[in-house]
């Protein structure tokens, strides 16, 4: 499938910036809902937004760029070149939460209940978004004779795409559906963590293109440290909550 959707103004537009662009549009518009349920402003999550994903998009650009560093510090003129490729989402997810942290603070909202609003829908522009992979014929995994692998240079491999978008997928589910059970605020950022580290580090392992760190994948050191740390918040929150 060709990665150029349509041309404007000589200009290629790339079905993996549709993509991405179709899962934030869907996730804000999610939020903005889960916002009018639980009292929250529906402008905060607009202003929000505005924020969020520019530091969300610029810091999976830079994440990427610092695990690629030895290509980029030859080449600082391609540190900046979105469209040739290369975003993190542990880089978006980080710089989204920091942002949505300091929003939080400069309007004086409770940051775990705005967090569980925002991150509702996060899941969804995930697996949304994955699909890029397969148009682009990235982010695949290796060798497989499994009937649903997919063709990739001549050779059938794993689509790990497919596998994140549809764990993704049930991520969203299950925490749509939960929502309205939860025990405490931040309880829906702390499942997220948990549930897309702990599908993130399986599916990690099978992939051929990892940012790595010595060694080590880090996706999956990354996924490691979700899951401890939403256990350990999980813990505290749970208990703050139990006191009140």
């Amino acid at each position: 499938m060709d990665r150029v959707a349509f041309t404007i103004f000589g200009i290629d537009v790339m079905w993996y910036g549709i993509l991405m662009a179709t899962g934030m549009i869907l996730g804000t518009l999610i939020a903005i809902k889960e916002a009018k349920r639980v009292g929250i402003k529906e402008d905060y999550i607009l202003d929000l937004a505005i924020i969020a994903i520019p530091a969300g998009l610029i810091c999976a650009r830079l994440y990427y760029v610092l695990f690629n560093w030895g290509y980029y510090s030859n080449n600082p003129s391609q540190i900046l070149n979105f469209r040739g490729g290369g975003m993190a989402i542990h880089g978006a997810l980080i710089g989204g939460v920091l942002a949505g942290y300091i929003f939080s603070r400069y309007k004086k909202l409770d940051f775990f209940k705005l967090a569980d609003t925002v991150m509702l829908g996060m899941p969804l522009a995930q697996s949304i978004g994955r699909w890029g992979n397969f148009i682009n014929q990235e982010a695949h995994g290796g060798p497989t004779n499994l009937p649903w692998g997919i063709m990739v240079n001549g050779v059938k491999v794993h689509p790990t795409f497919l596998y994140e978008s549809i764990w993704d997928f049930g991520i969203f589910v299950f925490l749509w559906i939960f929502r309205k059970k939860k025990s405490y605020e931040g309880q829906v950022i702390v499942l997220y963590a948990i549930l897309y580290s702990l599908g993130r580090f399986f599916i990690e392992g099978l992939r051929t293109d990892s940012l790595m760190i010595g060694p080590f994948r880090m996706a999956q050191v990354i996924s490691l440290v979700g899951i401890i740390g939403g256990i350990v918040v999980h813990m505290y929150l749970s208990n703050k909550n139990k006191k009140k």
